[in-house]
């Protein structure tokens, strides 16, 4: 009786050892992978958003994350990445500040084995493993059309811009495309907001004093659009100037309704492309060949699509 005991309590024992978990599988084979994640920034509604599915979906997959937030400084970002690589981070998840300076701490992060993911902002110079993002030409393209439309398809526009970053560039060149199929329509200035309200706040009041002919504005995301409509409300331009905006955050949305010059948003969906970036990296650890390109399409707000809801 003493030596079945023995038996049972070294059995116990060794399952013990072998850090067998309550499904029998071996935890000690499956260690938690770590990602990561250099964002833009924390203050804007979209990254919270972001954030949280990227929080919920690594929890399913049992993944550890590690958030970080650059505050559209790019030189904090290259730190942020050089510092993942030397605490050997399994994957990186990166929305990059400027998506060409970026390039060489995403190189260096791969020289070292380590997958690198855009989302949101894709890398120039520099191939990664996979890119998770918005559609961002069709979405420019669905606000230019619709802005075309509350003109006419006539006028003079401007936009507050932000070169620096892919998504933008994309967003502006489907805006493009959709203005240039109306020959009255022109873009008559682009002007560098940075996407934060006080610089686009700001860059509107310069552009209304060179163009003061303006019939309309494009924010290249909400913050733009905000400091736009700031800035045409403190002049007075509100019966006269048409604004449409980029994200579809709450402040734009109850802006949209309140009937004045903000008249539509390009709606962007960041909870699907942050469980769609952590699946994507699930399946690179599972060994899958994982897309190039991920690409949520967008949607349109206007006061009367919000009223419905």
């Amino acid at each position: 009786m003493k030596s079945l005991g023995f038996a049972v309590a070294c059995v116990l024992l060794l399952g013990f050892a072998s850090g067998c978990g309550p499904n029998g599988q071996d935890q000690a084979a499956a260690p938690t992978k770590i990602i990561g994640a250099s964002l833009l920034t924390q203050s804007h509604v979209f990254y919270q958003d972001l954030v949280g599915a990227l929080k919920a979906e690594a929890e399913n997959h049992g993944f550890k994350l590690l958030i970080q937030y650059c505050e559209f400084d790019g030189a904090k970002q290259n730190d942020q990445l050089q510092t993942f690589v030397r605490q050997k981070v399994h994957a990186i998840v990166v929305s990059p500040q400027d998506s060409g300076a970026i390039a060489p701490a995403i190189a260096e992060a791969q020289g070292d084995g380590i997958p690198v993911f855009t989302v949101d902002i894709a890398a120039h110079n520099v191939a990664v493993l996979s890119h998770i993002a918005s559609d961002n030409v069709q979405g420019g393209r669905l606000i230019g059309e619709y802005l075309a439309k509350l003109l006419d398809g006539k006028g003079r526009v401007a936009i507050v811009d932000h070169p620096e970053t892919a998504s933008v560039q994309e967003r502006v060149r489907g805006f493009e495309e959709a203005i240039a199929q109306y020959p009255e329509l022109a873009i008559v200035r682009k002007v560098p907001g940075g996407g934060q309200r006080d610089k686009a706040f700001r860059a509107t009041r310069d552009l209304l004093e060179a163009q003061p002919d303006l019939n309309a504005i494009f924010g290249i995301n909400d913050d733009s659009a905000l400091g736009a409509l700031a800035a045409v409300e403190e002049r007075e331009l509100q019966d006269r100037i048409l604004i449409v905006g980029y994200d579809g955050t709450p402040e734009a949305e109850k802006a949209i309704l309140a009937g004045g010059p903000f008249k539509a948003d390009t709606v962007q969906y960041p909870k699907q492309i942050g469980k769609q970036a952590v699946e994507v990296i699930a399946a690179h650890f599972r060994g899958e060949e994982v897309p190039g390109q991920v690409y949520i399409p967008c949607g349109i707000v206007d006061a009367e699509s919000l009223k419905a809801e």
